[in-house]
């Protein structure tokens, strides 16, 4: 892990891959907001709208502005967006819907609390660059809405997946934990803090299963087991994504003991994850040795290794564990062997089991401009302030 070359290799894929990539192919300069109904190499095959897609892409400008390089047009698509977002994203309750055209007509509506989520993840983050009331206040009640809406016994919003009946899915207390604990940061609010306490704990003490070594996606609504096949189903890109929202709510309260266990869940994830037969991160598994639940569990997409990267660099600047260090390595080659395309200057994001790229629609028909730039955003971050012997 040579840091000073990986902090070139991330820099120059970031400003000089991604960036042009996403202002080239994605930006809508028409209506405001992001295409990302498109092929790989950027060629657009829809004008339609995820709506979670829109407020990850105001993250994506506000973090490159507030964190990377204090670029106007960064601001510039991040209001666009927070425009279109505005103007067609609510429905008359206040909740975000899901799906738009490119102009902002509802093709579906609210079934997905992740689309409320990632709306305050993007305030948030926009408003450390541009201090505005209304819209953090807008942010502080969307969250509030999500709080009261998660816990209702009829909640079921969870698109792009199901929610089966009676059950409580990892995904929200996890979403929840950063997009709270972002919030926190930028409001100072303790209240807010709490709930992300409150969020981090219950997937610590219910999701995870140390007798079984996992973290596992679904639960009853008292938070016991169920049988297969939802409840014996993992996400290992899932889990390894939480587990770096965990050590930032630790790094938050300095909590030494919680960012080892976090590690620990971690590590399992890689080791459970990880095709000894073809490389990389399996997208789904069973706990048991069955067929997973998930449709193309198979597939080794994009998002997962890029969780690993950041997770793991984030460890191990943490603690320096030796561990770390090899996984990320391992995960590095493989990833950037088989979804880099320097020609475009973003990376593909589905190969089936093999490496080898396929056009398959794994869960939504996008192609995001979020989990990269994101590993990238922040694994520089860690980069820029990494102290020689820096541990907690």
């Amino acid at each position: 892990m040579n840091k000073s070359q990986l902090r070139r290799t991330y820099w120059e894929l970031l400003l000089d891959g991604i960036v042009p990539f996403w202002s080239h192919h994605g930006v809508d300069w028409q209506h405001g907001g992001v295409l990302s109904c498109m092929e790989e190499d950027g060629t657009v095959v829809s004008g339609d709208k995820y709506l979670w897609s829109q407020a990850r892409w105001v993250w994506t400008c506000s973090a490159l502005y507030n964190r990377i390089e204090k670029r106007p047009e960064f601001l510039t698509w991040a209001r666009s967006t927070i425009d279109f977002l505005l103007r067609h994203g609510r429905d008359d309750k206040g909740r975000w819907v899901y799906h738009t055209t490119r102009e902002g007509k509802v093709i579906e509506g609210a079934i997905s609390i992740y689309a409320d989520c990632f709306v305050v993840y993007a305030l948030s983050e926009y408003c450390r660059a541009v201090p505005e009331p209304d819209l953090l206040t807008l942010a502080k009640s969307i969250f509030s809405d999500i709080q009261q809406r998660v816990e209702s016994p009829e909640f079921a919003e969870t698109a792009p997946y199901r929610l089966p009946p009676n059950r409580r899915n990892h995904g929200i207390p996890m979403i929840l934990t950063e997009v709270a604990g972002e919030l926190a940061l930028t409001t100072g609010n303790p209240g807010i803090a709490r709930a992300a306490d409150g969020y981090a704990y219950n997937v610590m003490n219910y999701f995870v299963r140390p007798a079984r070594r996992c973290l596992l996606e679904y639960l009853d609504l008292e938070y016991h087991e169920v049988p297969p096949p939802e409840g014996t189903f993992i996400m290992p890109g899932h889990a390894i994504e939480s587990m770096w929202f965990q050590m930032h709510r630790a790094l938050q309260r300095n909590d030494r003991k919680h960012i080892h266990d976090a590690m620990e869940v971690l590590r399992w994830h890689l080791e459970l994850g990880w095709d000894r037969q073809y490389g990389g991160i399996f997208l789904g598994l069973d706990a048991e040795g069955h067929q997973p639940m998930l449709a193309n569990s198979e597939t080794k997409v994009w998002w997962p290794h890029t969780e690993a990267l950041y997770a793991l660099l984030l460890a191990h600047d943490l603690t320096g564990e030796k561990w770390c260090e090899a996984w990320f390595d391992r995960v590095f080659k493989w990833s950037f062997g088989h979804f880099s395309m320097p020609e475009v200057g973003e990376w593909r994001q589905r190969l089936d089991r093999a490496g080898n790229p396929i056009t398959t629609v794994v869960a939504l028909p996008v192609k995001d401009p979020f989990h990269l730039p994101r590993a990238l955003i922040l694994s520089l971050e860690v980069l820029e302030s990494s102290e020689p012997g820096r541990s907690i």
